[in-house]
């Protein structure tokens, strides 16, 4: 049988040739973000659904005022746990002022009033969270008519008349949060050559700068939200660094794949569980203890403190974001001769 007229050429490849071929070439990493972008899809919807669609309460801390162990008062409670399948945990104040006080400092949702002999009262708050002011508010109705027991409900904090459903918040967060993040890759595509210092100062600047506009736009331009501007703007400029921040350490730990572990952090666990759409006391118990300690989370709930609940701020979602910030950073310098950016910092060679 004579040769082939091409010798090894003329020889089709083998499926290992073919394999080793199709691993140098563009269609690897093509086909595995191919991959990736459909299951990223479908963790998005799952994520958001999980926690959104159908928001239902599991305990729902209440201040208290007054005998409610008295028999009207009891059928109430029984049937308003009933009507929500949950527990309401039930908090016993001195008075309507120790009960006010509760609610400022976000330990209650609501407080319930049930004078014997006259109509229960129940104090919503919308500012505490409106989904659980709605479902609390509408219940109580029901209930009231069917145990035959007048029932009072009252918003005691209502939101603000630019942002009736309450979700101005979450969206100012989230838009801060994505941003933060998109902007690091960006630094990372179109200032590559910036040393540690340089590219955690100008992810500082652009933050700050950042912070300022998204404030600007939704206070003095919509006019959606009166914000407390100073302290808006600094909550709104931490979480854009700590985010961008948070990008730079993945994208030293992980490179070029820095953008999976990013979007699963801040997108697809940390906005559903921040409390910002759907309120912590409705959400699948895991996200609402998980979200508190994550940028996002922390960030809705400082923002949320300070626009709603003003000379109450608490420390904990400005260290939280503090934290993520520092450790990010850390990480970036400790291991920056992994990061893919930088330049020499010695003097250039002679030629």
């Amino acid at each position: 049988m004579p040769d082939s007229p091409h010798g090894e050429h003329g020889r089709p490849p083998t499926g290992a040739e073919r394999f080793a071929r199709f691993r140098t070439s563009p269609f690897l990493p093509a086909t595995v973000l191919l991959l990736l972008i459909a299951a990223a899809a479908g963790l998005f919807a799952g994520s958001y659904t999980y926690a959104m669609a159908n928001p239902t309460p599991h305990r729902i801390p209440t201040a208290v005022i007054g005998p409610y162990g008295d028999p009207a008062a009891r059928r109430f409670v029984e049937g308003m746990e009933r009507a929500l399948d949950t527990s309401l945990e039930l908090r016993e104040y001195g008075d309507r002022t120790d009960a006010v006080r509760a609610v400022d400092e976000q330990e209650v949702f609501a407080v319930f009033e049930a004078p014997v002999g006259r109509a229960i009262t129940l104090d919503v708050s919308s500012a505490s969270g409106a989904s659980v002011a709605q479902v609390l508010g509408e219940a109580a109705l029901k209930v009231g008519t069917a145990t035959g027991t007048p029932v009072v409900v009252h918003d005691l904090k209502p939101l603000q008349k630019g942002d009736p459903r309450g979700l101005a918040i979450f969206y100012i967060s989230l838009a801060a949060v994505i941003i933060g993040f998109v902007g690091a890759i960006q630094l990372s595509v179109h200032a590559r050559a910036l040393n540690p210092v340089e590219r955690i100062g100008f992810t500082a600047a652009y933050a700050v700068l950042g912070g300022f506009v998204i404030a600007a736009v939704v206070d003095w331009l919509l006019g959606a939200l009166d914000l407390p501007f100073v302290e808006s703007w600094a909550i709104l400029s931490l979480t854009m660094f700590a985010s961008g921040m948070v990008f730079t350490m993945f994208n030293t730990l992980v490179g070029r794949w820095a953008m999976l572990p990013t979007w699963g952090l801040m997108v697809l666990l940390g906005n559903p569980s921040s409390g910002g759409a759907v309120s912590w006391p409705l959400l699948p118990s895991p996200l609402g203890l998980v979200g508190r300690w994550l940028p996002p989370g922390a960030s809705v709930n400082a923002q949320h403190t300070a626009v709603y609940f003003r000379g109450h701020q608490h420390a904990f979602p400005f260290l939280v974001l503090a934290g993520w910030a520092v450790v990010s950073c850390a990480v970036f310098l400790i291991w920056r001769h992994r990061h893919p950016g930088g330049r020499p910092s010695g003097p250039a060679h002679a030629a």
